[in-house]
């Protein structure tokens, strides 16, 4: 059975077939052309450099494509890194579905969705679950396939639908530990917060960001809709109900710095900034640990301030790990 990009050891030759997700052309300090390449497989991705690469290195290369590489799995600067020896594009009779090399989301869409129309349900005020319905709707196909993130958190085919149902299952949990707080409105919030993302990414294959994505993101492309919903669906937009949902989506990155337009005024709105802060730095430090060694640190996550984090050589949930 072939190898995963991470069941290669340190200093063990890497050889096998791989998807392009990023291919970028660069600059050398010679003034050469390389290219900055992240090679990707169903067990995560890790980065390559192709240097010297020629004109014909550039368009054939292109992210989207399979190719058969060889080289050695090493270290630099504390992140795993393919030093390139040989890379071709994929051949007849080689493997040439780019899904076989995509990450998915650890359950499928049917279930998804079936769990995500549960909290629809509870979302008992009439605006908002007149909202979230046409939007769902809309946005349906994108919603459950799209990753969350393109690199950090999620990324990964269902990986934006994983994550909502992530962040339902804490606003549960919240609202039952705290009867006060306003569980339709904090589902609502959660469903939407992030749907954006399908107008913001290209999709879950070699995802990059679209033109709408650069120049407005996924914040305030999210917000166009919900007022494009209000009015197809004859909602005042400018009743209270609306306007706080639409807070709830503008004020969920927390700070101005990091996107918000406004910071939470809302009580709900900052709990849904603080349970999405959670889930992505949960799903990332996982990630990142279950590709460490155990009795080794991960390495350095640049969304988490540049730290690493120790794999203990024992593990609660597994019980003693290989030295």
């Amino acid at each position: 059975m072939a190898k995963k990009l991470f069941d290669y050891q340190l200093d063990e030759t890497v050889d096998g077939f791989f998807l392009l997700k990023d291919s970028e052309v660069r600059i050398a300090k010679n003034g050469k052309k390389f290219l900055a390449i992240n090679f990707q497989d169903t067990s995560g991705e890790i980065s390559g450099k192709f240097w010297d690469a020629n004109d014909q290195d550039v368009a054939h290369f292109q992210a989207g494509q399979i190719v058969h590489l060889k080289g050695k799995r090493e270290n630099y600067q504390g992140n795993p890194q393919i030093k390139i020896q040989q890379m071709r594009l994929t051949q007849s009779g080689e493997p040439q579905d780019v899904q076989q090399f995509v990450e998915h989301a650890p359950m499928n869409t049917a279930a998804m969705e079936e769990e995500l129309n549960q909290f629809v349900f509870e979302i008992t005020e009439p605006n908002w679950n007149r909202i979230v319905r046409h939007l769902l709707t809309h946005f349906h196909d994108a919603f459950f396939s799209y990753p969350a993130a393109k690199k950090n958190h999620h990324a990964f085919a269902g990986g934006l639908a994983f994550h909502t149902l992530s962040i339902l299952r804490l606003a549960k949990a919240v609202a039952d530990e705290y009867p006060h707080v306003n569980r339709p409105l904090l589902y609502a919030g959660a469903i939407l917060h992030d749907m954006g993302k399908t107008i913001e990414m290209s999709g879950p294959v070699s995802t990059t960001y679209t033109l709408a994505g650069n120049l407005i993101g996924h914040i305030v492309l999210i917000d166009e809709q919900i007022v494009k919903a209000c009015q197809q669906l004859k909602i005042d937009d400018q009743a209270e109900s609306v306007l706080i949902l639409r807070h709830m989506i503008l004020a969920h990155h927390g700070l101005l710095e990091y996107g918000s337009p406004v910071r939470p005024h809302v009580m709900e709105a900052e709990i849904l900034h603080q349970l999405d802060e959670l889930d992505a730095s949960i799903q990332m430090m996982q990630t990142s640990i279950d590709h460490a060694e155990p009795g080794s640190f991960t390495e350095r996550l640049f969304a988490m301030d540049g730290r690493n984090f120790y794999r203990p050589t024992h593990d609660e949930t597994k019980g003693d790990l290989p030295q």
